[in-house]
């Protein structure tokens, strides 16, 4: 690895001044000079942020090789930025960039050093989606917190601070810069595919105290926040990773809704806004995606709201942004829109061609480009990327996943588990009266790298705590059989808990069946609160947000009595036979009353 003075070197001794300075745009004559060395071809890569397969910047597996070679036309990270000179680094876990802390922060380190070892090489801005709850890169042994609106539903601002606090420490030890999080969109949509449970809610203000609660914890720990996705993506029934929706509230609307935590964010002096890709009609009528209007990035975001920092796009792999242009026009036109970072393209090669022909050809100036490119280097100065872009094995050690950090997100996540039912004070359980229970449902694929499956994580949890808890995952579309099985073996436990994801009618059967033999029974929503407008007949009933270890614990020990339940809903749930009405409205949440 090279020494701290081969870095400042390679950046042509920029770093030491730009230490110095301490206003947003004192270093502009230092960066500018760095732009004005870089060749046009540089100047293009410094605004992609791509992924690349492997663990290794240089020596990734075979696997990972061939999925490079067919994907992006090179073998690994390294021989990517030398060939395209690329700005950024996006980390996803399925392709294979994120085992465990101490690899990611080798995968940084090789990354660093492949881009400061270019001519004029300048350090690499490493990003992922580390938003927590069902939305995480990086997972165990790394700090797991609640998700947006498990957060929402404890209302604590202190909490969304320490969560970004916390985690942005720890994604610094690892050599992730900028995080894109937190979600700023305000879910008014129970039927929302996309958003859901990554929102802190439905009401914009307490969504928006959230939002800059959890900017400055990051920002503060090191870490570029991200709020996404402008102009607001809570309102829409079609998930733009697969269609492109259309937003259909009025300008005044907007402005009273979905504005309100972007505004928020901005006061806070957020670092990065995302772009997101869907149609929306009383802010550009031209039928382009927010992600392309020059009306809604520019006018409205830069010129109303006066934001001046990184616009980086959604994925430009999703089918929102690709349904009306080819993937060589959607990046050229995001620049003409007001884009800084173009992120993840579905081909790098294609996407890199089509801005630096756009220069050649005049559509697009050099100087544009600049603009873009002075916003990505402030950042990276102000991250300290110029000085310290190498992490060390000492600092993972030291930051990620200590005893203190798990803790506290255990404390936080107590906060945050809504008990919506509690017939005849069913819960607490007492496990003297109700020693054996039954634990079945939804087994969802675990996000975030924890330990999973949710059945398996309540049984241990409720285990631990002095019951005797089986485990019998049903799935989330349980066969009759399935549901037999589930019925048959609850005819032995004293009580039953069940785990409701996105109810489904066979999971309505099973829950009502399970209810029919008379044994006690707890449902828990590890997924959107809703579910429990489908289940009238469930005495007891749990808003988890989430089926993440940290959630599920949590929920056990509300379900024990070793802890109280002290989440309130932040969004209303509507009634099962007339969404017009509202079966529970935002602040729901009962007690353990004596």
């Amino acid at each position: 690895m090279p020494s701290r003075r081969t870095v400042l070197a390679a950046t042509a001794g920029v770093a030491a001044s730009l230490a110095l300075s301490g206003t947003a745009h004192a270093n502009d004559k230092k960066l500018g000079s760095l732009v004005s060395r870089m060749t046009l071809e540089e100047k293009v890569g410094q605004l992609f942020v791509m992924r690349v397969y492997g663990h290794s910047a240089t020596a990734p597996d075979q696997a990972d090789i061939d999925a490079n070679l067919k994907e992006i036309g090179v073998r690994t990270a390294a021989e990517m930025i030398a060939r395209y000179r690329v700005g950024g680094i996006i980390y996803f876990t399925w392709a294979h960039n994120t085992r465990d802390p101490h690899q990611i922060a080798d995968l940084s380190n090789g990354i660093q050093q492949a881009s400061l070892r270019q001519p004029r090489g300048l350090p690499a801005l490493i990003s992922t989606d580390q938003e927590h709850g069902i939305v995480c890169r990086v997972g165990e042994p790394a700090t797991l917190f609640p998700g947006a609106m498990a957060i929402g539903a404890g209302g604590s601002r202190k909490d969304a601070h320490s969560l970004g606090r916390v985690a942005g420490q720890e994604l610094r030890a690892i050599g992730i810069r900028q995080n894109y999080s937190p979600v700023a969109d305000v879910n008014v949509n129970p039927a929302n595919p996309v958003i859901g449970v990554r929102s802190f809610g439905s009401d914009p203000q307490a969504v928006a105290g959230l939002v800059a609660a959890e900017v400055a914890g990051y920002q503060g720990a090191g870490v570029a926040a991200t709020a996404k996705h402008f102009p607001g993506h809570g309102d829409t029934a079609v998930d733009s990773h697969y269609g492109f929706p259309v937003i259909t509230h009025s300008r005044e609307l907007w402005e009273k809704l979905d504005a309100v935590p972007f505004r928020s964010a901005i006061r806070a002096g957020i670092d990065s806004i995302m772009t997101a890709h869907i149609q929306f009609p009383a802010l550009d009528d031209s039928g382009d995606p927010a992600t392309l209007s020059h009306p809604i990035l520019t006018g409205i975001l830069r010129g109303e709201l006066g934001y001046d920092g990184v616009v980086v796009t959604d994925s430009l792999g999703m089918e929102g942004v690709r349904q009306k242009y080819g993937d060589d026009r959607v990046p050229v036109l995001a620049l003409k829109a007001g884009v800084d970072q173009l992120l993840n393209p579905p081909s790098l090669d294609v996407a890199w061609n089509a801005v630096l022909k756009a220069v050649q050809d005049g559509e697009l100036t050099e100087a544009r480009l600049d603009e873009s490119i002075l916003r990505i280097l402030r950042l990276k100065a102000r991250l300290g990327l110029f000085e310290e872009p190498y992490v060390n094995h000492g600092g993972v050690t030291r930051t990620v996943g200590t005893p203190a950090h798990l803790a506290a997100a255990d404390r936080i996540a107590e906060r945050t588990t809504t008990l919506l039912v509690n017939e005849r004070r069913l819960l607490p359980l007492n496990r003297h009266t109700h020693r054996k229970l039954l634990v079945v449902g939804a087994d969802p694929a675990s996000p975030s790298g924890t330990t999973g499956p949710p059945t398996g994580v309540l049984a241990a949890a409720l285990t631990e705590l002095g019951f005797t808890a089986t485990a019998l995952p049903t799935g989330t579309a349980p066969s009759a059989a399935t549901v037999a099985q589930a019925v048959a073996a609850a005819q032995d436990a004293d009580a039953v808990i069940v785990g409701t994801y996105n109810i489904t009618a066979a999971q309505k059967t099973l829950v009502e069946q399970l209810v029919a033999t008379g044994r006690p029974v707890v449902a828990v929503a590890i997924r959107n609160p809703y579910d429990v407008a489908q289940l009238p007949t469930v005495p007891a009933y749990l808003a988890a947000y989430s089926w993440t270890d940290v959630e599920l614990r949590a929920a056990a020990r509300v379900i024990a009595g070793k802890a109280a339940p002290r989440g309130r809903l932040p969004v209303p749930v509507q009634r099962a036979d007339d969404p017009a009405k509202v079966l529970y409205p935002v602040g729901h949440g009962l007690s353990y009353g004596r």
